[in-house]
């Protein structure tokens, strides 16, 4: 087979280059080594900025979001006896949208076949070559037959521990690390949210987030030790802490009901510069990851997407090749950005092990701060709704 542009893994930052690029003329192929069922199946972020709702409406995939997807103009801070509202759209003049990240994913899914966008499923054993040439080309394993792809260009939205960044040759970049010493239990319940809106807690026993899916579907989580075990927490154990770190307004309107998805997810700060190497270009967890405190994952992705496709573009119909040399650099800007938020915003809510009297006293200090300055307001406001492309 010989494409353009080959693309590997079909979760959203994959699937919305493709349509980016085949909306354009652009031939390209996407390779994901799981089944569409699987892909589906993840259970992913739900708050998107407008970056993220920009492109799906530039593609005109946006009708089920539009319809479905849950607008919200603030979000809430709890420093375990006060909830501080921050309200986003007086503040920027926008507001983001609740919408399922599997949801995102469906609606780029069910338009390939009509857009011409061709996805291999179940491709295994994927493997990058010669990427620091003018000729890189792909080989996967499909049905027991190895294939090859030849391209000119292979943009990796693979993930963390996908084969695209571990295809760079050592030395040739650098890894930017932090791996924090909790996880986030999450439970998915179908009941009404708490609040209609995010609460972000901050209590001595331990962070906790209270958000949603939609207006009958509720997602929560609590911070807990890398150790723990997921068997460990029963639905009602998980219940009544949420209760508990929540805050008594907050637990007054929590409706318990039976998980249909509870996981603990690690957490870690990560950037892997540059961005590209040859004709390899990296998006999403391939190149960096964020801690979900902020909901920035998909987001960045997003955004990666965007300043490659028109990279691309520009590269394949005008022959710029300095749009593919720009792409790190102009991805990098926004992307450190979102993870010093990530960080500072995880920092702030969460208690640290080896955190004692005075760093508890400095978290309670700024969130007093916060509470009372619109300056403050105004700073967060504009990292969470996502700053400019």
């Amino acid at each position: 087979m010989i494409v353009q542009v080959c693309i590997i893994g079909a979760g959203p930052a994959g699937l919305l280059l493709g349509h980016l690029l085949r909306a354009e003329g652009i031939e390209c192929l996407v390779l994901e080594r799981q089944s569409p069922d699987y892909v589906l199946g993840r259970i992913r972020a739900g708050v998107l900025e407008e970056v993220t709702v920009g492109l799906m409406e530039r593609l005109g995939l946006d009708a089920r979001m539009k319809a479905e997807g849950l607008p919200h103009d603030g979000f809430n801070l709890a420093d375990g006896e006060r909830l501080i509202r921050i309200d986003v759209k007086e503040l920027t003049g926008k507001d983001v949208t609740v919408y399922g990240q599997t949801e995102v994913t469906r609606d780029l899914m069910e338009a390939c076949e009509e857009r011409g966008l061709q996805v291999v499923y179940d491709a295994g054993d994927v493997a990058l070559h010669d990427i620091e040439s003018d000729r890189p080309s792909v080989t996967f394993v499909k049905d027991g037959i190895e294939q090859r792809i030849d391209c000119r260009m292979i943009v990796g939205c693979d993930g963390f521990h996908g084969p695209s960044r571990k295809a760079i040759p050592s030395g040739m970049g650098t890894e930017y690390e932090r791996v924090y010493p909790f996880g986030w239990l999450g439970i998915l319940a179908d009941v009404p949210p708490c609040n209609h809106e995010l609460i972000y807690a901050n209590h001595a026993r331990g962070f906790a987030l209270a958000s949603m899916r939609s207006d009958t579907r509720s997602r929560y989580y609590i911070d807990v030790p890398v150790t723990e075990k997921v068997e460990d927490w029963s639905d009602e154990r998980v219940w009544d802490e949420l209760a508990l770190r929540l805050g008594p307004d907050a637990a007054l309107n929590i409706t318990r009901g039976p998980s249909i998805e509870k996981s603990i997810a690690p957490l870690r700060s990560f950037v892997f510069a540059p961005m590209r190497h040859g004709s390899l270009m990296l998006c999403g967890d391939a190149g960096h990851i964020v801690p979900p405190t902020g909901a920035k994952g998909l987001n960045l992705a997003a955004s990666d997407v965007h300043y490659a496709a028109d990279a691309l573009i520009r590269f394949f119909k005008r022959d710029d090749a300095d749009a593919i040399a720009g792409y790190s650099d102009t991805a990098l800007a926004r992307v450190w950005k979102a993870e010093r938020f990530s960080w500072s915003l995880t920092r702030l809510m969460h208690r640290f092990p080896d955190d004692g009297p005075f760093e508890r006293a400095m978290q309670m200090a700024e969130l007093d701060y916060i509470a009372g300055s619109r300056a403050a307001q105004t700073s967060l406001a504009e990292n969470y709704v996502g700053l400019p492309l």
